[in-house]
């Protein structure tokens, strides 16, 4: 996917259950990618041991502190739904929400940061940015306006089968 984008691209990995309520969304876009390497709308900013989520520190789903935590997303079944504030924005961080991450795909392909084909949806995001830092690219969060649809099959079957290949690969 990120090899096969023209090389100079722009690209923004979003669900396909997002509205985008932002007007100025390829300006926000390039603002937030001249700060940082890849951005998203919320995040975290570390990463603790056996983490199940961006947003968690424990498998009962309990929010990590506040201050830790990055960003801003609505949730509705529409447009322009009730925003969630998660802090301060923009922030740098550890891990990103993947409901909306952007890069350049010059700067993913440099730094040999792409996509673990082992995640097709539960912790490909958290995978891909420990990745990133890893490589040494700096995340953060950046102003976008969205409404996402879902939030998210935390504790299911396959959420429970992909964290445990994810501690699995990063040695936890």
């Amino acid at each position: 996917m990120i090899l096969s984008a023209k090389n100079r691209s722009f690209l923004v990995f979003i669900h396909d259950d997002v509205w985008i309520d932002d007007y100025f969304l390829s300006t926000r876009i390039r603002e937030g990618l001249s700060k940082f390497d890849i951005i998203g709308v919320a995040g975290n900013r570390r990463i603790t041991t056996k983490q199940p989520a961006w947003i968690f520190n424990d498998h009962t789903f309990t929010w990590d502190d506040k201050a830790n935590l990055t960003g801003a997303v609505a949730h509705a079944k529409h447009p322009f739904g009730r925003i969630t504030f998660f802090g301060e924005v923009p922030a740098e961080c550890a891990l990103l929400d993947g409901v909306l991450l952007a890069a350049q795909k010059a700067v993913l392909v440099n730094a040999q940061c792409f996509f673990d084909s082992r995640f097709d949806f539960h912790f490909y995001d958290m995978d891909f940015c420990r990745t990133a830092k890893q490589n040494q690219l700096t995340l953060g969060t950046w102003p976008i306006s969205i409404t996402h649809q879902s939030g998210g099959a935390f504790g299911s079957e396959q959420w429970k089968k992909s964290y445990n290949t994810y501690i699995d690969k990063w040695g936890e």
